[in-house]
């Protein structure tokens, strides 16, 4: 049984995407995932589960449009991947807040600076799987687009700290 966590993309930001945590993890029970445990309410939850990353990631989705009237992508990670996401930073030093992974499904490609817009003074280093951008001034005024990024899903350092913790502890 591995322990796995589910990232799901445009949930409960700025009124889109409606999911109560409630709803999340009884959809997890009914498609078979075990122990469900949200975080958050921006679409974070760590399951048990026998399956592998592609056949949940295409169950929740398919659970999650039924039940939201609406695709929804999810990005799965088990407890290793989490782990090495968190220790993989590569702004160690700086306000965990202002610092974030975009989940992907696959690696940024190696053109990855070139799909840049309005950056002004954000820091972007590739991860094996995410995008790592450090905000220096914050996100609020910020102008930058990724290209890259347009399918994956921002976690700040303090949210995959915890879902990393919640990965590798029992409830």
């Amino acid at each position: 049984m591995a322990v796995r966590v589910a990232l799901l993309r445009a949930v409960n930001v700025g009124g889109t995407g409606v999911l109560a945590m409630d709803d999340l993890s009884r959809l997890c029970v009914e498609i078979g995932l075990r122990s469900p445990r949200t975080y958050l309410a921006s679409g974070n939850v760590v399951f048990d589960s026998d399956d592998g990353e592609a056949a949940i990631k295409t169950a929740l989705e398919q659970g999650l449009a039924r039940h939201m009237g609406t695709p929804v992508d999810v990005l799965i990670r088990n407890a290793a991947e989490m782990a090495a996401v968190l220790d993989g930073n590569p702004f160690p030093g700086a306000d965990p807040r202002r610092t974030v992974a975009i989940f992907l499904d696959a690696p940024p490609p190696p053109d990855l600076l070139d799909g840049v817009t309005g950056r002004q003074g954000e820091e972007i280093r590739p991860g094996r799987r995410e995008i790592y951008v450090h905000y220096g001034d914050g996100m609020a005024r910020s102008r930058l687009r990724i290209a890259a990024a347009a399918k994956g899903t921002a976690r700040n350092m303090n949210t995959v700290a915890r879902l990393s913790a919640m990965a590798t502890s029992r409830p």
